[in-house]
């Protein structure tokens, strides 16, 4: 590239530049609003000077047990105060945090755990058996910290060397962290769900993560002092980046260990929530309230929703509650929320089917987002803006992962073109916003959580009964899409549903079981394949 005079003598140094990260938002807010309630959990309130020195006792007391950059620290814990201090301190360290996903199987959780390289590991006492098992099954053998929230009074026996209070005691409160010397630097680690095999472990870097942050301040019209409860997973792809996002606008972190109708009523009540996350399970738990459960909110709250477009009686009863509910689409890849239904007041003016149509779109990218389009994935041509002619979503930008974490296949096959490739299948309409129609790799989405089809069928064809199986998505109305299996039997072989969803629950985490079973001949095309869409049909009409 030629040099131009603004190339010449104009230099990149420490006072013109510095790497992106989000670790910056909490070392600004401890300083400009260091009294300002950060965390609120049960009886518990921590300001944003304590929230910054324990962050920072943590990545100390990392540091002295010899993580460094580039190493793993797994965390299994609930929306605890426990892990928004883990999305600073691992990081302050230099290490990356691997969330993981509370409902797996200690199987799956042993892979993460070995193909993670994890060297620390921190365990709320709530699943301690589950990692028990996953330690027994896994290679690696990480320091193991116990995590013990005074708030869970269940079961659940310590599995480490070291409480967590007391490993942040042996850290230094004003532990001199710096900004990673490359923005490009991993921040966090976050497995998909197998589609076609082992989990993939995608990587973020903390551009990323710093980007996609500060989307989310525009995308969901955040002020400065939001109070947010935790509905969303902590685990789900960072929690879509909020625990970062709250400390850009100094706002309140509300926690929540489960989600419960009347809890979330009385936490929203008491601390004046104006925003939360969730998929469209949380929206059918509030909504299913009873009167005695149910309190006033001071105020209208802000509900960001993924997954399938809510209803348009669904989304008419969740204002009549005091919400307002935006729709937004993204994936793991993408550090979750990249596309928003962006509404436009015009549109209030229309009747309400034509709205209800105009909300069952995914929408536009977000600003963080560079690209976003529907593409044939052979030609990579952008298809018409007609809503009708079918592509590949695609995205291309700084809020796309580094890749699969050892996995050059299935990273190269992911940017093929130049562009990251979704999977999912969809229009494009002449207004620019996007439509999903299917899902190209089969994945069901229940309740917030990817489920793989494939190792559904898995299980099923370890049955001795089972010939051959097809696993789609069945509508629900609570968990939005429910796992049906249809089975075709051996000769001579007999089982009942209730048998192999038990089968199912031996192999499975119980969210992945089928919830129905059907038994008939399968559906397939001239070549052997299984016709997926005619199941989907069938299903749908169960």
């Amino acid at each position: 590239m030629a040099k131009t005079p603004y190339d010449l003598d104009l230099d990149r140094n420490a006072a013109n530049h510095a790497p992106l990260t989000p670790l910056g938002f909490l070392e600004r807010a401890a300083s400009v609003f260091p009294a300002h309630v950060a965390v609120v959990h049960g009886g518990l309130r921590r300001s944003y000077a304590d929230l910054y020195a324990r962050s920072r006792r943590l990545a100390s007391a990392l540091a002295r047990a010899g993580l460094k950059r580039g190493d793993t620290v797994s965390v299994m814990l609930a929306n605890t105060p426990a892990m928004i201090e883990c999305h600073y301190g691992v990081a302050m360290c230099k290490a990356v945090l691997n969330a993981l996903n509370t409902r797996l199987d200690a199987a799956i959780l042993a892979f993460t755990l070995d193909h993670a390289e994890t060297r620390a590991l921190i365990v709320d006492r709530e699943f301690s058996g589950v990692m028990a098992q996953a330690l027994k099954l896994a290679k690696v053998r990480p320091l193991v910290i116990d995590y013990d929230d005074p708030e869970y009074e269940g079961p659940g026996a310590p599995i480490g060397s070291v409480d967590y209070e007391a490993f942040l005691a042996t850290g230094d409160a004003d532990f001199a962290w710096s900004p990673p010397d490359d923005e490009w630097d991993a921040i966090a680690l976050n497995y998909t769900s197998g589609t076609t095999g082992d989990p993939k472990g995608v990587v973020y870097h903390h551009r990323g993560a710093y980007l996609l942050a500060l989307g989310n301040v525009l995308s969901a019209n955040i002020a400065r002092h939001p109070v947010y409860l935790w509905t969303l997973p902590m685990f789900h792809c960072n929690g879509w980046c909020f625990p970062w996002t709250l400390s850009a606008v100094a706002g309140t972190h509300v926690c929540l260990r489960q989600v419960r109708a009347g809890l979330m009523y009385e936490l929203m009540a008491a601390h004046g929530v104006t925003h939360m996350c969730g998929a469209p399970i949380v929206m059918s738990t509030l909504l299913a309230a009873s009167e005695t459960e149910r309190k006033p909110l001071s105020a209208t709250v802000q509900f960001i929703t993924a997954g399938a477009p809510p209803p348009a009686a669904v989304l008419a009863q969740m204002k009549t509650a005091g919400f307002n509910v935006t729709h937004v689409y993204g994936l793991t890849e993408v550090y979750g929320p990249a596309v928003v239904n962006e509404w436009n007041g015009a549109w209030d003016a229309l009747p309400d089917d034509e709205q209800a149509t105009l909300k069952a779109r995914q929408g536009v990218r977000y600003l963080a987002l560079e690209g976003l389009d529907v593409r044939d994935p052979e030609t990579m041509r952008s298809t018409p803006a007609d809503g009708v002619t079918l592509g590949e979503v695609m995205m291309r930008g700084n809020v796309v992962m580094k890749g699969y974490l050892k996995n050059r296949k299935a990273t190269d096959a992911a940017f093929a073109g130049g562009w990251f490739h979704s999977g999912d299948l969809g229009v494009k309409y002449p207004d620019g916003y996007i439509q999903l129609k299917d899902r190209s790799k089969d994945i069901i989405i229940s309740g917030g959580e990817n489920i793989s089809s494939i190792e559904v069928e898995d299980a099923l064809f370890k049955h001795p009964a089972v010939a051959q199986a097809a696993v789609v998505a069945r509508p629900d109305e609570k968990w939005g899409e429910t796992p049906c299996a249809f089975v075709e039997l051996k000769p001579g072989a007999h089982a009942s549903e209730e048998e192999l969803i038990a089968w199912c629950r031996g192999l499975l985490a119980r969210f992945k079981c089928p919830k129905n079973v059907v038994f008939t001949e399968l559906p397939k095309t001239s070549t052997g394949k299984i016709q997926k869409f005619v199941l989907r049909e069938r299903a749908r009409a169960l």
